[in-house]
């Protein structure tokens, strides 16, 4: 192998990395965080890791920064195996749920002490703050302690520590957890505004699919220290390949009905039989009787009309949900619940206790083995589990 060449400080490294893991495990004593993670992040990407609470998140940039020493596989760096590489040599900046200022230094010196850390000359230091505090629109607060900035401001500061570096690899570990509503709404805009003029390679877990879908160009979805499925933000909405990427990704998440292969191409369930849908040729291989979940979005049911194609079946409303321009309304159909989503001007006309006829677009619903929760895919193979 090469030797490997750092940049000197206050020197503008390669502003965007390729990231691969490739087979990466690692446990804490009888627990195992991550499972043979394989993962591939292109240059100049915006990647975000989905998943739910201990589902390997943190422990998978800890492994990239080398907070974390793998038990196995390997990580690289645009195809050098970094395993030698200390942390402070990779790079890589971080960002995380808190925002982990120096409450004695002001804005400015919390900006300029990776610089000084780093025996960069002052003029480098006051221009390059000055910039970073001009793209974050921070300028204004530079004078002051952080405590004395809101919570956006905060979180822009974090942020500009991490940038200000000029790493090649920026990690961010749910860094929106501690905002509101509001300011996570901003501060996802802000993310995709910085990523598209540094053009670095960013590496964003969450356990939020809302910001998932809005701000990464590919997705990876993380299950038990495992990658299940990755790709963009359609294709997992499309094309999930299994029942957790299919209820993980889309909100409100995925109906599920249990259902049995039919006569034909068709699935039974307990309020109607379904056929013709894009899993009808894998079906096909299924022996009759055989145990599945029907999937379908809460978008895909609605109210049916005079001349519907799709099977039609009665509901009642059991609750609404209004959400601004949209409702969610929850459904009783066949003592099961499953949810629908209106716009709103015509959500109006329902209230809980209706009785209402709904239907199905056949189209676009999805066809799950009940035992594994593996697609039955339109190409007649199954994913994975």
């Amino acid at each position: 192998m090469s030797p490997t060449v750092h940049p000197e400080p206050g020197a503008r490294p390669e502003p965007e990395t390729h990231l691969r893991l490739e087979g990466v495990g690692k446990r804490f004593g009888s627990v195992v965080a991550l499972d043979g993670v394989d993962l591939d992040v292109r240059h100049g990407e915006f990647f975000c890791l989905l998943g739910a609470s201990a589902a390997g998140k943190t422990t998978t940039l800890r492994v990239i920064s080398g907070l974390e020493t793998p038990d196995g596989g390997r990580v690289e760096f645009d195809g050098e195996d970094v395993a030698g590489i200390p942390s402070p040599d990779r790079g890589i900046a971080m960002v995380f749920q808190t925002f982990a200022l120096y409450p004695h230094l002001t804005v400015f010196e919390n900006l300029a002490y990776p610089l000084r850390e780093a025996r960069v000359a002052g003029a480098e230091i006051r221009s390059r703050v000055g910039e970073m505090a001009e793209m974050l629109r921070i300028g204004h607060v530079l004078d002051r302690k952080p405590e004395t900035a809101s919570g956006g401001e905060q979180q822009r500061i974090a942020i500009g520590r991490a940038l200000i570096r000029r790493p090649r690899l920026l990690l961010l570990d749910e860094p929106l957890t501690n905002l509101d509503a509001k300011l996570r709404h901003d501060m996802r805009a802000e993310f995709k505004r910085l990523h598209r003029e540094l053009g670095t390679t960013m590496l964003y877990a969450t356990p939020d699919e809302l910001e998932a879908l809005g701000m990464g160009e590919r997705i990876g979805v993380l299950r038990d220290g495992r990658i299940v499925q990755t790709g963009s933000p359609d294709e997992l909405y499309e094309h999930p390949m299994n029942t957790y990427v299919g209820q993980m990704v889309g909100s409100p998440k995925m109906n599920l009905a249990e259902a049995q292969r039919g006569d034909g191409t068709s699935v039974a369930t307990s309020f109607t039989d379904v056929s013709g849908g894009p899993w009808a040729a894998p079906l096909a291989d299924l022996p009759p009787g055989a145990e599945l979940l029907l999937g379908f979005r809460p978008n895909d049911i609605r109210p049916a009309a005079g001349d519907a194609r799709g099977p039609r079946f009665p509901a009642h409303v059991h609750l609404t949900e209004p959400l601004g321009d949209v409702t969610v309304l929850d459904l009783d159909i066949a003592e099961h619940m499953f949810r629908m989503v209106l716009p709103e001007s015509e959500a109006v006309r329902y209230r809980a206790g209706d009785r209402l006829d709904v239907e199905l677009a056949v189209e676009r619903t999805h066809l799950f083995a009940r035992d594994t929760g593996a697609a039955l895919s339109r190409t007649g193979t199954r994913g994975t589990p």
